[in-house]
């Protein structure tokens, strides 16, 4: 079999998939009704994650290397990853919205590769000395895998950002740690004991009141009741948000906080991973190269939204917006400084 001939169409039935998979997944937005198209949209992510690893499989075969040796094979990989993350996330969440911010930045990734790439920059060439080693696999594998979880996360914190229109809600709490629950009107009762109750509900999650928990056992079974506890105006949406919309909200909060919480430790290690490969072949742990330091920079951003979310308790708007930040920090660590600057990273395109 002729594996160059079988990239060559791999790459743009990629392509192809891809788009069709954009589209079916903006129609099924478009018509919730019609849940043929959302198990289409399903389907074809599939069939693209598929398509991208036999390529990858393939190059590996041709060339006798783990295939990130340029930034061709990288954004394939890249892309693979997201898609791995997708569909994990979509099973996940149970929703289809998923797959509207997170296909066309698979598209786009792959047309990059395959349509604007110089063609010396797409075929597989002989390792240079310093990346002939295993860490090749171990560092790079691991940070384009972060990147990919980091990137999801941070376009599921996106789709909150739409899906409450940018409203400060307050959610039910997804987060561990110190202040990592929130205080959603209740607080814990011995039976029995008495506790005033409201004339009206408090304008809590959003406007709409949680169902209160009652027991009528002996006296020594302890109950939720609904405290009279009224929260600061600051967290009253100026807009109610429909209980649909909030149960989407909380959910995409919640699984992107978890794949967030998946890709840093995987950025962490690759970090780690890459100052040990460059103190074998450049005798020096860190050098402060152009990727070192946004990689470092994405670490932080990163550390800094799970820090609020572990610690200080954050949830919805605010760690959206940090993590969307993140979202353009993971494109400049990844391409940015690899493309425009000068360094040990960069793959001289451009300068």
């Amino acid at each position: 079999m002729n594996l160059v001939l079988l990239q060559n169409w791999l790459d743009n039935a990629s392509f192809a998939v891809l788009f069709l998979t954009m589209l079916l997944y903006w129609m099924g937005a478009a018509f919730p009704n019609l849940p043929a198209i959302n198990a289409l949209g399903t389907a074809g992510m599939a069939i693209a994650n598929l398509s991208i690893a036999t390529l990858l499989g393939a190059r590996w075969i041709e060339a006798g290397y783990f295939p990130l040796s340029n930034l061709y094979e990288s954004l394939f990989f890249l892309t693979w990853g997201i898609t791995t993350v997708h569909l994990i996330a979509e099973n996940s969440s149970r929703s289809r919205l998923v797959g509207v911010f997170t296909t066309p930045v698979a598209m786009g990734i792959v047309a990059f590769a395959t349509l604007t790439l110089p063609s010396d920059m797409q075929v597989s060439e002989p390792l240079v000395p310093a990346l002939k080693s295993n860490w090749l696999m171990m560092h790079v594998s691991v940070m384009m895998l972060s990147y990919s979880a980091l990137m999801v996360g941070a376009l599921l914190a996106i789709a909150f950002l739409v899906v409450t229109r940018g409203n400060n809600i307050q959610l039910q709490g997804s987060s561990v740690g110190n202040g990592g629950y929130r205080t959603n009107g209740y607080r814990l009762m011995k039976a029995g004991e008495l506790i005033s109750q409201p004339a009206t509900p408090p304008l809590e999650n959003n406007g709409f009141a949680r169902l209160e928990s009652q027991n009528n056992g002996n006296g020594n079974t302890a109950v939720l009741n609904l405290a009279t506890t009224t929260p600061a105006p600051a967290l009253i949406p100026t807009e109610t948000l429909s209980p649909q919309r909030l149960s989407l909200a909380e959910t995409l909060d919640n699984i992107s906080y978890r794949i967030i919480g998946l890709g840093f430790p995987l950025l962490t290690i690759g970090i780690i991973a890459g100052a040990v490969w460059a103190n074998e072949a450049w005798g020096s742990y860190w050098s402060w190269d152009p990727k070192e330091t946004w990689a470092l920079i994405t670490w932080l951003v990163f550390a800094a939204y799970l820090h609020a979310r572990i610690t200080r308790g954050w949830q919805g708007r605010r760690p959206a917006i940090l993590a969307a930040s993140g979202f353009v920090v993971v494109w400049i660590c990844y391409l940015g400084v690899n493309l425009l600057g000068k360094g040990l990273h960069s793959y001289g395109w451009f300068f």
